[in-house]
Formats: C-alpha cells, sequence, structure tokens
C-alpha cells in the first residue's frame, strides 16, 4: 500500500505517549504514522477520558508562567507554591511503597518541566489545577497539581493530534497491529490488520504505546485475581493488552507490579467502559468528608489517611475486596457543600435521609441495624470540633479508639438531611509492563535493548507499585513518549531500509 513505504517510525496507538512520541520522532526528521485499533471517534485511548492534571517539578510561579498563562491577578492572588524535585520523587518513593525503579522515576521526574514546556510549544493550552482551596485567606493549590490541560484529556488529544497532522503525521484509525516484525534480532515493522486485510508494514524502528490490559477480562483475572473481571473499565476498550503480547512475544521483558492497577471509587451503575460524555465524572473520591461502609454496615478503611491524589487509585482496589464489591460513602450537610462536582452529576446513584434511619432503609444490600451502630462508633470516636473543612491541609482532627482510625478531616456525621452515593471499583490502567531504558529502549531478560523496539505510556513496567500519585501517568507518558520518538527517529537513521 503506497501510504505505507518508507515508513522510518512506526508509533501504535494513539494517546498521549503515542502522540508524542509521533511528534518528537517527526521533529528530528522521521517519517512517522501512527496506527490504532479504535475508531477515530474513540481515539486518543486513556488520555480522552483522563481529568488533564500533570504533576510537574518547578520552583515557583516563574516556572509556571512557562506552561500556563497566567494573569496578573493569578500572580498577585493565588500562592501557586514549588514542587520540587525532590518532593515529586519522595511522593513516588512513597506511595508506591519504595519500589518504583529509581533511574526511571528520576528521568522522569528531571525532563516533566521541560516537556510540558515542549508541549506548549507543540500547542497544548494549560490552565491553573482545580486542587485549590483558601489557606489564611490565600486561595493556595495543594498536592503537586497547579497545572492542567485545558478541556482535560480529550482536550490533550485533539490539540495533540492537531499539531500531528499539521506535522504530516498519518493516523491510520481500526488498524490494530497484531504482531512485530523481525529481521534477525531486530525489530523491522508490524503485521495489522489493516481495512480488513492483513497487512505487513515495514519500519527502521516501532514504539508502542497502545496502553495496559485493563480492558481484557481474562488478564485482569490472570494477573490481577479473582473479580477483576467483574470491575468496571473508567477509560477505553481498546487497552487489551495487545501491546504488551507482542513485546513479550519479541524477547521483551516483563516488568513492574503485574498483580495491581489504578482503581478508584466509581459509580456503581457506571457503564462498563468509559463514557465519552461523562468521562471521570463517574469517580467520586470526597470521601475524606465522610465515611465509607460496605455491605456489613461497617468502615473498612481510613478515608482520611492521606489526600485524595495519595489514596484514591488503591482505594478501588478496598472496595473491590468487600462483600458484593461495593461500598456507600455517607455525608452529612456539613460536608455537601463541600463535595466535588462529580457529585452533582445527573447520572449518579444516590440517596438521601432527613435522618440516619431513614437513611439506613434506603442503603440497598447494607445491613441498616449495623450501619447505625457504626455511626453512633463513629460519632463518638471524632474530635469535639466543629472546625470548617479545608481539604488542603491535613488537619490532625482523627478519631480515637476505633479499629480503623480516620486520620483526618474527622467529623461528626450527625447534621441532617443526609446523602449517600453508591460506588464499585472503576479501573483505570494496569501496572505491570516492559522494562525500558531511560531511552525507552524495550529491554530483554538480560537488560539487552531490543533493536528497534521502543516503549512508552502505559505499558512502561516499573513506575507504579500498590499506588499512584494524581497526575503522574500524563506526565510520564509525555515524557517518555517524546524520548520515545527521539529515540526511534536516532536509531532509524542508522539502519537501512
Amino acid at each position: 500500500m503506497k501510504y505505507f513505504e518508507n515508513v522510518d517510525v512506526i508509533v501504535v496507538g494513539s494517546g498521549n505517549a503515542a502522540s508524542c512520541a509521533a511528534l518528537s520522532a517527526r521533529e528530528q526528521g522521521a517519517r512517522v504514522i501512527m496506527l490504532d485499533a479504535a475508531t477515530q471517534d474513540a481515539r486518543g485511548g486513556n488520555t480522552a477520558y483522563a481529568g488533564g492534571r500533570m504533576r510537574v517539578a518547578y520552583n515557583g510561579v516563574d516556572d509556571l508562567a512557562k506552561i500556563i498563562n497566567l494573569s496578573d491577578d493569578d500572580v498577585r492572588n493565588v500562592d501557586f507554591g514549588r514542587y520540587t524535585r525532590e518532593n515529586f520523587f519522595d511522593d513516588m518513593a512513597r506511595v508506591t511503597q519504595f519500589r518504583c525503579h529509581p533511574d526511571l522515576v528520576e528521568y522522569a521526574i528531571d525532563r516533566s518541566f521541560e516537556t510540558l514546556v515542549w508541549l506548549r510549544d507543540k500547542g497544548v493550552r494549560f490552565q491553573p489545577g482545580r486542587q485549590q482551596a483558601k489557606v489564611n485567606g490565600k486561595l493556595t493549590h495543594w498536592g503537586g497539581l497547579p497545572c492542567e490541560v485545558w478541556s482535560g484529556g480529550a482536550g490533550l488529544v485533539e490539540m495533540l493530534h492537531g499539531r500531528a497532522e499539521k506535522d504530516g503525521i498519518e493516523l491510520h484509525f481500526e488498524t490494530p497491529a497484531v504482531e512485530l516484525l523481525r529481521n534477525h534480532n531486530r525489530i523491522t515493522g508490524v503485521r495489522a490488520l489493516h481495512l480488513g486485510q492483513m497487512t505487513d508494514i515495514k519500519a527502521r524502528a516501532v514504539v508502542l504505546a497502545c496502553g495496559g490490559f485493563e480492558a481484557n477480562t481474562e488478564m485482569r483475572t490472570r494477573y490481577l485475581g479473582p473479580n477483576w473481571d467483574l470491575a468496571k473499565v473508567r477509560g477505553t476498550r481498546y487497552n487489551t493488552g495487545r501491546g504488551l503480547q507482542m513485546a513479550l512475544a519479541a524477547g521483551a521483558r516483563a516488568y513492574g507490579h503485574w498483580s495491581c492497577a489504578h482503581a478508584s471509587a466509581w459509580d456503581l451503575n457506571a457503564p462498563e467502559y468509559g463514557d465519552s460524555v461523562v468521562c471521570g465524572a463517574y469517580q467520586k473520591h470526597s470521601y475524606l468528608l465522610g465515611i465509607m461502609v460496605n455491605a456489613r454496615g461497617e468502615r473498612f478503611l481510613d478515608e482520611g489517611a492521606d489526600y485524595p491524589s495519595y489514596t484514591y487509585a488503591r482505594y478501588g482496589r478496598e472496595i473491590l475486596s468487600q462483600p458484593g464489591m461495593f461500598a456507600w460513602q455517607i455525608f452529612d450537610q456539613r460536608a455537601v457543600p463541600e463535595l466535588r462536582d462529580t457529585y452533582r452529576i445527573r447520572q449518579v446513584t444516590k440517596v438521601t435521609g432527613a435522618t440516619l434511619g431513614e437513611l439506613a432503609e434506603k442503603l440497598d444490600g447494607v445491613d441498616a441495624a449495623r450501619f447505625l451502630r457504626t455511626i453512633e462508633e463513629f460519632n463518638k470516636a471524632a474530635p469535639d470540633d466543629d472546625a470548617p473543612y479545608n481539604v488542603a491541609v491535613k488537619d490532625g482532627l482523627a478519631t480515637h479508639g476505633l479499629i480503623i482510625p480516620k486520620s483526618n478531616w474527622a467529623r461528626r456525621i450527625d447534621q441532617g438531611p443526609f446523602e449517600a452515593y453508591a460506588v464499585t471499583t472503576g479501573i483505570t490502567f494496569t501496572f505491570g509492563g516492559i522494562k525500558i531504558s531511560t531511552g525507552a529502549e524495550a529491554e530483554d531478560d538480560g537488560g539487552n535493548p531490543l533493536p528497534g523496539l521502543f516503549v512508552a505510556g502505559e505499558m512502561v513496567g516499573g513506575l507504579f507499585y500498590h499506588n499512584y500519585p494524581s497526575g503522574t501517568g500524563l506526565t510520564c507518558g509525555a515524557v517518555y513518549g517524546r524520548t520515545a520518538g527521539a529515540s526511534a527517529a536516532a536509531f532509524a537513521k542508522t539502519v537501512g531500509a
């Protein structure tokens, strides 16, 4: 096929990491094509469903002004603070229980700022993040997330694809790659199903950036365990692990936490796969303002252990392990005004009660009597402090005497009417992946690069274990996507057709 001739770099995928790889390779003079299993309407992989937050190391507002168009009012009246590379690394190490690969993490952190500046130069628009609250009368960003893509992940896909089209990069939809081609030890292209026909597409280098296996029920059960086949998929239905299977079949090393995934509290009645209209609004992350109970009417986790940015990605697993794989989040009128906007969408599973007794009768599947005892025990253990919530500060207001404490933001639940929201587990992406070098080269079991094969995005193993700090996925995807594209283009120059 004419348009598949003389290709330097094939990029498999169409999300953030894949788009950054294609743009970076094109920037180095390579002829690039992108292949995606999805339809054009479903383009962008998981990026299209992302909220758009990007964690970045910065030393103050002057740095952020190189990424975000800040107004004079922003500069004068908003405290953006600073989030150093040391802060970033400490957060990554802490939440992954010190298992994350230090070289891979340091590489991503050290290039996070320059990569976001590069994205801005490519036409990506950023805005101040929404994770902010007033501290001592001043609007303050907290959690290391002052930077957000305008119009979220869907906007990021649109802007990156717009630039790719401008740069002459061809993107072929409904063209799933099914196998890597090789000549002796070098990867020489892919076999793809294009327009209903199996086609061998030759290239000097290949970048795989087509996601994990979260949309593959068989692989979820095999690697994550029982009941994971019943979890809802927060994003694209096309991340079925095909890229991982191709890389492993070619001799790449499996790496990272294959039995774990990013999973969060997701509306109980959300659809099986991500909704391109509602996107991330099914998420329910204001649990720190109340409590979560299971079918037995009991609490099962510390809702105030840390900022949600550092707990939400693992609490989905906790919900999946509960009877019936669901939970209810309970709030009183002290908390309700502070709930995130995602609690106010039309597509929500919600009940209300003028009294706790009335609420208890409406919690489907919950032992009402035990629930009321749980509330009573919690209220007795909560501090006698009616201070307003400030989610920007870990306030140390903790329960006392409970087997499962609430370490911060503990307030009595006693001001009706009361609201409850039903949640289950929504899986975002899987942590297991391929071992790469800091040059995004896929490595074999001996630690040697597989010539011509590069990996980026959610396919990279070794970054996340057990947990995940919000905003790091898009950032690491962009950093390693950009690196993979540049490395692939450089490799292509060293080999013949």
